[in-house]
């Protein structure tokens, strides 16, 4: 199987570096305080959804914290966990399949439940990655998935791109492009999901400088995987003025510098003609304004004081 998206595809992230960094975390010893809580909100919001799961695949995240995490649910049968190329060299425990999220090996309706987590946000083609979930679920299997998306890192960003200016007189991309809420939610719309649902959980995680949340972006196998990165060893006094630009902008009473991360989760239905619908535009037998109570004005017209 390919390792790379298809070459008529957007090249925006290096997947092979990606996989090179994630194996550089383990042996490092993973972060993974984000994934942890990811897959534990994943767990929550699959507990509220009454039904049982039996073929469930879990795509392309880091290690075992979402099957952990779905392990004590009576509603979920086997999981199965797939990624490209295991994170690490120990073999992952239980089910498992070498598959790229770019290119799914997956027939045609054979799949109750997709869960990803923090994986998602360095496909290429995610338009597609989508529409192959879609089309790999059986009718009403359920897409669930949480991913970086929106601000996120916002303050790195900024940082690096005043530090380079200054510094080299040029920026360059140190940091990914995340997509955010709105844009991922047509995402789902657009890959033919029913009842789509697109929400973010905004954390901020503070660390007592720039170089220790680079520490950490290191130990999650996070660090910048951009194709059009620039290449060139990054320079000590442009790394200097980044810290001190972070921690003039973006630093507490206490000295300590915030990082944004926001969680972006989304859930999605493989159609089925017994699924909820909304209703036609002007199907409704009762006014709102005769629910609420109020007096209904005409477009223009001004309610008086």
């Amino acid at each position: 199987m390919s390792e790379t998206a298809p070459s008529s595809g957007p090249r925006i992230f290096d997947r092979s570096l990606l996989r090179q960094r994630r194996r550089r975390a383990v042996a490092l010893g993973a972060a993974t305080f984000l994934l942890d809580r990811a897959a534990a909100d994943l767990a929550e919001r699959l507990s509220t959804v009454l039904r049982r799961f039996d073929r469930v695949v879990d795509l392309g995240t880091p290690g075992e914290a979402v099957r952990e995490a779905l392990a004590p649910m009576s509603s979920i049968g086997s999981v199965v966990r797939a990624d490209a190329q295991f994170a690490s060299e120990v073999p992952p425990a239980g089910l498992a399949v070498a598959a790229d999220e770019e290119l799914l090996p997956f027939g045609d309706g054979l799949i109750d439940l997709v869960v990803s987590a923090l994986a998602l946000h360095y496909v290429n083609d995610l338009p597609g990655t989508l529409a192959q979930i879609r089309r790999a679920l059986k009718p009403d299997g359920l897409f669930v998935a949480v991913l970086l998306g929106g601000e996120t890192l916002t303050e790195l960003r900024q940082s690096f791109a005043a530090a380079e200016s200054e510094v080299e007189g040029g920026a360059s991309p140190r940091v990914a492009p995340f997509a955010d809420v709105r844009e991922l939610g047509g995402l789902l719309q657009r890959a033919g999901f029913a009842l789509p649902v697109a929400d973010v959980d905004r954390v901020t995680v503070r660390y007592d400088s720039a170089f220790a949340l680079m520490r950490d972006l290191r130990r999650m196998g996070a660090t910048s995987v951009l194709h059009a990165r620039r290449k060139k060893p990054l320079r000590r006094a442009t790394l200097l003025k980044m810290a001190e630009i972070y921690a003039e902008r973006f630093a507490d009473s206490d000295g300590r510098v915030r990082a944004t991360f926001d969680l972006v989760y989304l859930s999605g239905w493989a159609p089925h003609p017994d699924q909820q619908r909304p209703q036609r535009p002007g199907s409704a037998k009762t006014r709102l304004a005769d629910a609420l109570g109020a007096k209904e004005f005409s477009a223009g017209e001004k309610p008086g004081r």
